[in-house]
C-alpha cells in the first residue's frame, strides 16, 4: 500500500480529497471542475439510487425523463428561480464548429448561432413544468408524482469531489397537485423518505426542519430540508423538499378543471438528493485509516481472505467457496480476494481503506479447526467465532455494526450541539468548538445575513423539533420565540 493517508487532525480536508482518490471513488477529470466517478464510488451511488427509487415507487412515484437542455425564455418566467441560478448557468450559443482556416484545430461557426439560447439544466422544474401544461387538464390529472434520475450542470468556481462538483448526479422529484394542503403533505413526507434514507441506510443522524427565507430554494414558499454533521463540526445539507405553490404553474399557466367545473393553478413540489451524499457518508464515518461504511450501503460487505502456504490456495478455495455461498444466500454481498499478486497484509490495508465493514480471514488450519478469525472495521476488533451457523452469526454483526455506526455519529451530533446566548459565546463556540449552535434570531433576513458575512456561520434550519422558547437575538437583543440551528457548513 502507499504511505498513510493524511490524519484528520491535521489537515480534514487533505485527509477528505486524498481518502476519495485512494479508496477509488473519484478523481478530477479533464474537465476544469467536473469528476470522474470511479466504479467503487458508482456502486455506492447505484445501492442508493436502488434504495432510494424503492422508496420513491413506494410512496406513488413514477420516473421520467427531460430534456438536458432548457431554452433561455423558460428561465425568464419564474422571476426569483432565475436570479437564483442565473450566475451558475452554463449557455450554449452555437450548433457547430468547422475547421479554422489557418489550420490551428476547430473553430466555432458564427454561421451556427442558435435563434435562441439554450440553458445547461441547473435544475428541471421549468422545462418539466412547460411539460406539465400539456399534461394536465383536469383534476382526474391529479396529482402527477414525477422522479427523474438526471445529471445537472451548475458553474461552480471552487469545487470538491462529491460535495461540490460544476456537473453531479442526482434525482429531482417534480409532483402536481390540485390543492395547497396536499402539495405541504407531499413536500413533508418526501422530506420524511430522505430522513429514513440517511438514518436507517446511511446510518447519519439528521435534523429536520425548515430552511430560513435567505436559504430558501429559489422560486419556492418553503424549504424543508435535513441537516447533517460532519466530524470536523461543520454542517452538510443533505436532503431538501420544496413547497412551490402556485408559482411555477402560474409562470407557465398549468391549470386544471376542478370537480366544480372552475379553473385553478395547480400546486407543485420538487425534492431531491445528489452524489454529495458520497460526501457525506464518508465524513460524517471515516477515520484515519481509511473509510468506514455502513453495511447496508457498502458495495462489498464481507471480505474473506485465504491463508495459505504455496500450492495449498486451490484445495483450500474449493473449500472455502461453499461457506461462501451460505452468505450470497442470504443476500450479503462477498468478494473472494483469491489474488496471488498480493501477501495477506496487502490485502488487509487495502479493504480496510476501502471500509469494507467485515473481513474474514481463513486459512486450512482455521477450517480443520471449524473456526475462521474475523475483523469489524468499524471498531477493529478482531475475534475468532466458530464455523457453525457463520453465516447467521456474519448477518447479525453486520446489522450490529450498521447500528453501531449510527449510534457514534449519533452520539458526536449530541456531543457537538451547544447553546449560545451571547453573540460573543456565540463567536467563540464556532471557532473553538465548532458543530451546530442552537441561538436565538430575530427572524429578520439582515440579522441572517450580517451573522453570515461577520462569522461565516448561517441558520442551517428551524428544525421541526424546536421547542417553543422565548429569548433575545444574540446580534440585536430583539425578541425571539425560538432557537435555531446555526453552523459553517459545506
Amino acid at each position: 500500500m502507499s504511505k498513510a493517508l493524511p490524519t484528520r487532525s491535521e489537515d480534514y480536508s487533505l485527509w477528505y480529497n486524498e481518502l476519495v482518490k485512494r479508496a477509488g471513488l473519484a478523481e478530477n477529470s479533464a474537465v476544469r471542475g467536473c469528476m470522474v466517478v470511479k466504479p467503487y464510488g458508482w456502486a455506492i451511488w447505484e445501492k442508493m439510487q436502488r434504495v432510494l427509487d424503492d422508496m420513491f415507487k413506494a410512496t406513488g412515484h413514477e420516473n421520467c425523463a427531460f430534456p438536458l437542455f432548457i431554452p433561455k425564455s423558460f428561465l425568464s418566467k419564474e422571476a426569483d428561480h432565475v436570479e437564483g441560478f442565473a450566475k451558475e448557468c452554463a449557455v450554449v450559443t452555437h450548433y457547430r464548429l468547422k475547421n479554422a482556416e489557418d489550420g490551428s484545430g476547430v473553430t466555432v461557426d458564427p454561421e451556427a448561432r442558435l435563434e435562441e439560447e439554450l440553458i445547461v439544466r441547473p435544475t428541471s422544474e421549468t422545462i418539466i413544468w412547460s411539460t406539465y401544461k400539456n399534461w394536465i387538464q383536469s383534476y382526474r390529472d391529479l396529482p402527477l408524482l414525477i422522479n427523474q434520475w438526471a445529471n445537472v450542470v451548475r458553474w461552480e468556481m471552487r469545487t470538491r469531489l462529491f460535495l461540490r462538483t460544476t456537473e453531479f448526479f442526482w434525482q429531482e422529484g417534480h409532483t402536481a397537485h390540485s390543492t395547497h394542503a396536499e402539495a405541504e403533505a407531499e413536500t413533508v413526507q418526501m422530506l420524511n423518505v430522505y430522513a429514513d434514507f440517511a438514518e436507517n441506510w446511511m446510518a447519519l443522524p439528521v435534523v429536520k426542519g425548515v430552511k430560513s427565507p435567505n436559504e430558501r430554494f429559489a422560486g419556492a414558499l418553503e424549504t424543508y430540508c435535513i441537516e447533517a454533521l460532519m466530524q470536523d463540526g461543520k454542517a452538510l445539507q443533505a436532503g431538501t423538499s420544496h413547497d412551490l405553490g402556485q408559482n411555477f404553474a402560474k409562470a407557465f399557466d398549468v391549470q386544471f378543471a376542478t370537480k366544480e367545473g372552475g379553473l385553478e393553478y395547480v400546486w407543485g413540489t420538487s425534492w431531491g438528493v445528489s452524489t454529495r451524499l458520497i460526501g457525506a457518508l464518508i465524513m460524517a464515518h471515516s477515520d484515519d485509516d481509511g473509510l468506514v461504511l455502513p453495511p447496508k450501503l457498502a458495495p462489498i460487505q464481507v471480505v474473506v481472505v485465504p491463508i495459505y502456504k504455496t500450492g495449498q490456495l486451490d484445495e483450500l478455495s474449493a473449500r472455502i467457496r461453499p461457506r461462501i455461498q451460505e452468505l450470497r444466500a442470504r443476500g450479503i454481498s462477498v468478494k473472494y480476494d483469491d489474488r496471488d499478486t498480493e501477501r495477506p497484509g496487502f490485502k488487509f490495508a487495502e479493504w480496510e481503506l476501502k471500509g469494507v465493514p467485515v473481513r474474514l480471514a481463513i486459512g486450512a488450519r482455521d477450517l480443520e479447526n471449524n473456526t475462521l478469525e474475523v475483523a469489524r472495521r468499524d471498531t477493529k476488533e478482531k475475534f475468532q467465532i466458530p464455523l457453525e451457523n457463520f453465516a447467521e452469526r456474519i448477518s447479525a454483526l453486520l446489522d450490529e455494526i450498521q447500528l453501531n455506526i449510527y449510534q457514534k455519529a449519533l452520539t458526536f451530533r449530541e456531543a457537538n450541539t451547544r447553546y449560545a446566548d451571547t453573540y460573543d459565546e456565540f463567536k467563540r463556540l464556532l471557532d473553538e468548538e465548532p458543530g451546530f449552535v442552537l441561538a436565538h434570531w430575530d427572524g429578520t433576513p439582515e440579522t441572517e445575513q450580517r451573522i453570515k458575512d461577520e462569522t461565516k456561520a448561517t441558520i442551517r434550519c428551524l428544525s421541526l423539533d424546536a421547542p417553543t422558547e422565548e429569548g433575545r437575538c444574540i446580534l440585536t437583543g430583539r425578541p425571539s420565540a425560538r432557537r435555531v440551528h446555526f453552523a459553517r457548513a459545506y
